[in-house]
């Protein structure tokens, strides 16, 4: 089975599709982690790749065509990405993680560094360019939450208690993977 985890930069997302992932003994393919690298092989931030990959729509189409195509060719697996749920079609089980921006920035200066205020205006700048090629590319609403059969609100409970919340709901869909 396959399941998509997704939310906005520094809702928990990575950090609860590893240790689902661990937990199930299943692979996990992460858009955040290829849009990073290929951030890093051009020398840019987030934010400066960002803009770059408004400019060329072939970016983000590269990323959702490969989460995509691993998603119809493979079993037993968590995609997780900002579009994973949108990328994977009807037999995933699709989860949304969400917090305030300002928890969401907290994470991310305590996972990257630097000041608060720094990485808030780039998360501000990321956002809104991620929102834009979304709806541009695949006239995809980001905060359209209609798609996702879960969504949690990552702000009240810690990622063990989030990723127990969600063992419950996978353990009870019956052998969601363990077919």
């Amino acid at each position: 089975m396959l399941l998509t985890i997704s939310g906005l930069p520094g809702s928990g997302t990575t950090t609860v599709s590893r240790i689902l992932a661990s937990h199930y003994d299943i692979e996990m393919i992460s858009a955040g982690d290829v849009f990073r690298n290929l951030a890093k092989e051009h020398s840019m931030s987030l934010g400066e790749f960002g803009k770059f990959a408004e400019s060329d729509p072939a970016i983000d189409r590269m990323i959702d065509q490969r989460q995509q195509d691993i998603a119809l060719s493979r079993d037993n697996i968590i995609l997780e990405g900002r579009l994973a749920g949108h990328m994977a079609g009807d037999e995933a089980l699709c989860i949304w993680l969400k917090a305030s921006r300002k928890v969401r920035v907290e994470r991310i200066v305590g996972r990257e560094g630097s000041s608060f205020e720094a990485k808030l205006n780039e998360t501000i700048e990321r956002e809104s360019s991620e929102s834009l090629r979304y709806r541009e590319i695949y006239d995809i609403d980001i905060n359209d939450l209609s798609i996702y059969d879960l969504v949690i609100e990552s702000n009240r409970w810690n990622q063990y208690q989030i990723c127990d919340i969600l063992k419950t709901a996978i353990d009870n869909l019956g052998g969601f993977f363990n077919e």
